[in-house]
């Protein structure tokens, strides 16, 4: 026994020393970067979903309207994020990419804070702008990181514990909405020093952007890891060899598996972002539910079931690439959806909020299995776009998820159905309708995509 362990660790300290020759970080060290760049995706979602817990002192401090409020929410930060997450991307591309993510944790961190300071609506306005700006320049950067801190047979499971960030950040910010914030808003008013007497629910936004300098110190200790894979110019290499192509060459070149990927992704966030914008409205008016009661045990599905299906896809798609499955990362996601879909189905369905609770419970570690979306775009995508390929990625998953899932949800219920109580309806028939769909849309790319991503090997993986 003790000759096998002694075995199995010279091997390990093998392998990390043939990754060390190669270029790649130790295994240790790796991983920290990991847990750096989760517990800034963490905090980024944290930062911007607190808004969404406090609208009622919002509304009666500026004396604004439901659709005011639903814009500081949604297109304030949204358009920001995803068309500003381009120009971002060209310069992740180029840049050093850990002080890119630095200037972002810092300019978000800011205007969070600001956020707590406004004394106007176009003030808040102008503050959840340049969160969304700040929160830009995180995961096309984080991303490209990670393929370069990472050899291909380990990358899947980086970056789901990266993304990881998701759920844990939804999370807790729904927990906190079960908790701190009643906590805090029992009180009026709030001494703070330097400052004086201000209301308390702008010490919440204080609270929340306080970790961002802890984070920017943490980035400091991180180094950019030096690009895998990238394609000099023949005069250079001293070969033959094709020089990466033009990015609009590669998006054309790539449209079949792209396309797949981009559809398939999409349809998945419609329902998720629906169903997290949705489900604790759906207790309290199926079941009677308190909102805030929901929202605490939806916060702890969400935390704990998407971390659990993160960790669970991104081993999976590890094990599968490395037996020689081309195409596993996308058939971990349709495996997700056939999993998770029929639970989540049957949630909106039940007769009683425990057992709504307990099919949730159930979809929610399947469904996030879907999240190695992201490593199969930096597969068949070059070093020199991958921080542009994902913020393209980014920018058509979230306007089509977060900017029409929670709407859709909303629309059949007003003008389909015509009863707020029919909301369960609504859910139902966009998850029935849109997985459906997204495990048509992953399968027809299957084929396309081992073929690109043979034809876009890396040759330093």
């Amino acid at each position: 026994m003790a000759t096998d362990i002694a075995k199995g660790a010279s091997q390990d300290e093998a392998a990390a020393a043939g990754e060390a020759g190669q270029g790649w970080p130790r295994p240790l060290y790796s991983w920290y970067v990991v847990g750096v760049l989760l517990l800034a995706y963490t905090l980024s979602f944290i930062d911007r979903m607190i808004l969404t817990l406090l609208v009622a002192p919002i509304r009666a401090a500026l004396d604004i309207s439901d659709t005011e409020v639903s814009l500081l929410i949604g297109l304030a930060f949204a358009l920001f994020y995803t068309v500003l997450g381009l120009p971002i991307a060209w310069i992740a591309d180029r840049w050093n990419r850990r002080n890119l993510i630095l200037v972002g944790v810092a300019l978000w961190s800011a205007m969070t804070a600001g956020c707590g300071f406004a004394g106007s609506y176009a003030t808040l306005f102008l503050a959840r702008m340049g969160v969304g700006v700040g929160e830009a320049a995180l995961s096309p950067a984080a991303y490209s990181m990670l393929s370069d801190t990472f050899p291909r047979d380990r990358l899947a499971r980086a970056m789901a514990v990266y993304s990881i960030g998701v759920p844990l950040g939804s999370g807790v910010a729904l927990i906190l909405g079960s908790f701190v914030v009643q906590a805090v808003l029992a009180a009026p008013m709030v001494d703070l020093p330097l400052i004086g007497p201000v209301e308390a629910w702008r010490t919440i936004f204080l609270w929340v952007a306080a970790p961002g300098l802890l984070v920017c110190l943490l980035l400091l200790t991180v180094r950019e890891p030096r690009r895998h894979g990238v394609r000099q110019p023949a005069a250079v290499r001293g070969d033959a060899a094709p020089p990466a192509p033009g990015f609009m060459a590669h998006l054309a070149g790539h449209r079949a598996s792209l396309g797949a990927l981009f559809a398939g992704m999409s349809l998945i966030g419609l329902v998720m972002y629906g169903v997290i914008a949705w489900v604790p409205t759906f207790f309290a008016r199926t079941y009677g539910m308190d909102v805030s009661q929901a929202g605490l045990w939806f916060g702890i599905i969400m935390a704990t079931g998407g971390a659990a299906g993160l960790v669970a896809g991104g081993t999976l798609a590890d094990r599968l690439f490395a037996k020689g499955v081309a195409d596993a990362h996308l058939r971990v996601m349709r495996l997700s959806i056939l999993l998770g879909g029929p639970p989540l189905l049957a949630a909106v369905l039940m007769p009683d909020a425990t057992l709504a609770l307990a099919m949730l419970a159930l979809a929610f570690p399947m469904l996030t299995m879907h999240g190695v979306g992201t490593v199969a775009l930096q597969f068949i995508t070059p070093n020199e776009y991958r921080a542009r390929v994902t913020a393209l990625y980014f920018f058509v998953v979230n306007l089509i998820g977060l900017g029409f899932g929670p709407m859709l949800i909303a629309l059949l219920t007003d003008h389909l159905f015509g009863d707020d109580g029919a909301l369960r309806y609504s859910i139902a028939l966009v998850t029935g309708v849109a997985l459906p769909l997204a495990a048509i849309a992953l399968t027809a790319g299957f084929s396309a995509f081992a073929r690109d991503l043979a034809e876009t090997g890396d040759p330093a993986r």
